[in-house]
């Protein structure tokens, strides 16, 4: 159950190092009573453990963030510059927080909205919201209206907190937003703000409302939702409790995963509302690490600025960042770094290698999904392999890697629930389990279809994995090309593309082929300056795919659409191309 916040006393510490803890009250609750020399449940029982019975909460890593490492900086870059505040200050201010969801008359267990980019406002959503036993709900900006609509109505957000320079995008679905009593606008310098009874200043709550306590005793109550980006149909909402989101960030922690630790800036080019901002947040809070949170200029140059100039040692983006970071960092000092990470959508092996030839860094590799918190796998090269040529180590890196500890994995052929072998070979639909992957979806009916009867996860990904653990995604099961009986990997085609000096994007997609039933169709971008033809591209990739693999036929586009997340759109190709006459 969820302990009952309270106002701070008078001797709550309201500046410098912030502590909400009393000396008779434990942080998250009391444990149950227990009987002294009890090693059995019941007579003639199995022997059981002595251990404590803690809740795995977010105000324990709140605590522990704010109580240790009061004195570790918070970054934000924002139009008006680089704004700099500590975890104590911030800790203080997120407590105050708390008190304004009080204020506003939010539910125990209220969902609230977040419309935001990175920075320390939002950080401290990430925590006022769980830590007071609410439901933080990071809202997309990218989705489409209706999408938006769907997912504030859906989900049942009380309020939304939005950036006033994002206000433009949320103020046209405003008036069909059914549960949401009020809209705090947090004043990011620019933006109309638009005439609505329910809107309210950021600033003003939070002068006026006092800290409260954090506490919450049951470790299964839900923490955050994030919704799906709904590429076919509406977004599925994922709901995460306390005790998947702690575990989740231990998980970060270890050194074969992301290994986050004290000493680490971490710089969290994800955006906070794409799968939980893949947990930097809450492992960054828990180790005690310096954050910069980059605002809302992505571009490649204010990335590129932020990573040198605040001695970055952990970035994290997908692809399309680090595509327009790459030519900004020649002549830069990036001595800092020690990970780049980059997931969301599959890293092409010519892109990890050019930054391995920049920087002295190959991109490091993360695979997962909003459904598992996000981190399922990290591709560390095993020391076994240190002996391979750097074109085979290239060629380990460009795998999604190995399954993170505490989560199992398999390949099957669906409807069997029988694992395929680790043999580097068999293809079958990729399925996880653990601890902080979902069992199911917010109240949706589609749920049976993505998860299996014995418990398993149904990614959606063809997989392979090697006898040493690590796994390749050939392709979604929705856009591996079935030709002629056989699977042709978009993934692995694109990647080969994208190779091409030519190249800057590639997206393969099958189209409708009146023998072989479907026949790739390449979609090129080509750098800017360039000129490239179908016929270059061919034979470019003749002596690096089976020849049956080769495309029909190459299409030149001027840029490969996105989803919401920014992973490419190939359900708006398929559309786009549906009445192509292949070449061949």
């Amino acid at each position: 159950m969820y302990t009952r916040r309270k106002r701070c006393a008078n001797n709550c510490k309201q500046s410098g190092r912030v502590s909400s803890r009393h000396p008779t009250t434990p942080p998250t609750g009391s444990p149950r009573p227990r009987r002294w020399g009890a090693s059995r449940t019941e007579e003639g029982g199995a022997v059981q453990g002595l251990m404590q019975e803690y809740p795995l909460t977010l105000p324990m890593i709140f605590h522990r963030a704010v109580e240790m490492f009061g004195d570790k900086r918070i970054l934000t870059a924002s139009p008006r510059g680089l704004e700099e505040t500590t975890y104590a200050d911030w800790g203080e201010r997120t407590r105050r927080l708390g008190g304004v969801l009080d204020d506003l008359g939010v539910t125990d267990d209220g969902r609230v909205g977040t419309f935001a980019w990175n920075t320390e406002r939002h950080f401290a959503l990430y925590f006022a919201v769980p830590c007071t036993g609410r439901v933080l709900h990071t809202l997309n900006i990218r989705l489409f209206a209706d999408q938006l609509t769907y997912v504030v109505n859906h989900a049942q957000d009380e309020v939304i907190f939005a950036d006033r320079s994002l206000l433009a995008l949320l103020a046209p679905v405003m008036k069909d937003l059914e549960s949401v009593r009020h809209i705090v606008v947090m004043d990011d310098g620019k933006g109309e703000v638009p005439d609505d009874p329910r809107i309210v200043d950021y600033d003003e709550l939070l002068a006026a409302a006092s800290p409260v306590d954090f506490g919450v005793d049951d470790e299964n109550r839900a923490a955050a939702m994030c919704y799906t980006s709904g590429t076919t149909g509406n977004p599925k909402g994922v709901v995460y409790s306390h005790r998947s989101t702690v575990l989740h960030s231990m998980g970060a922690m270890l050194t074969d995963t992301l290994g986050v630790s004290e000493s680490d800036v971490i710089l969290p080019v994800v955006p906070m509302f794409h799968a939980n901002c893949w947990g930097l947040c809450q492992a960054g809070a828990m180790a005690g690490s310096t954050l910069v949170l980059p605002g809302p200029d992505l571009s490649g140059p204010a990335v590129a600025g932020l990573m040198e100039g605040q001695r970055v040692t952990l970035a994290a983006g997908v692809p399309t960042i680090w595509m327009q970071v790459l030519p900004e960092l020649k002549g830069r000092d990036l001595s800092s770094l020690r990970a780049i990470v980059c997931g969301g959508s599959a890293v092409p092996k010519a892109l990890s290698e050019a930054y391995r030839q920049e920087v002295g860094l190959p991109i490091l590799q993360a695979w997962g999904m909003t459904e598992t918190s996000p981190l399922a796998s990290v591709c560390r090269m095993r020391s076994g392999l240190g002996s391979l040529g750097e074109d085979e180590r290239a060629e380990v890196r460009s795998a999604q890697g190995i399954i993170s500890p505490m989560v199992d994995c398999r390949i099957v052929a669906p409807p069997s629930t029988e694992g395929l072998p680790w043999d580097g070979k068999a293809q079958g639909e990729l399925q996880v389990r653990g601890p902080w992957i979902a069992r199911d979806y917010y109240n949706d009916p589609r749920s049976q279809e993505s998860f299996t009867e014995d418990g398993w996860l149904r990614t959606g990904d063809v997989a392979t994995i090697s006898p040493d653990g690590y796994i390749r995604l050939v392709d979604r099961t929705k856009d591996v090309i079935k030709s002629g009986g056989e699977w042709i990997s978009s993934v692995e085609l694109e990647n080969e593309i994208m190779s091409h000096p030519k190249v800057a994007e590639a997206c393969v997609i099958g189209v409708p082929h009146d023998r072989w039933q479907e026949r790739p169709l390449a979609c090129v971008v080509v750098r800017p300056g360039e000129t490239l033809e179908r016929d270059e591209v061919i034979e470019f990739l003749r002596p690096r795919v089976a020849k049956w693999w080769l495309p029909d036929d190459v299409v030149f586009i001027d840029e490969v659409p996105k989803t919401s997340v920014g992973k490419f759109s190939k359900k708006t190709l398929r559309d786009r191309f549906a009445g192509h006459k292949l070449a061949t």
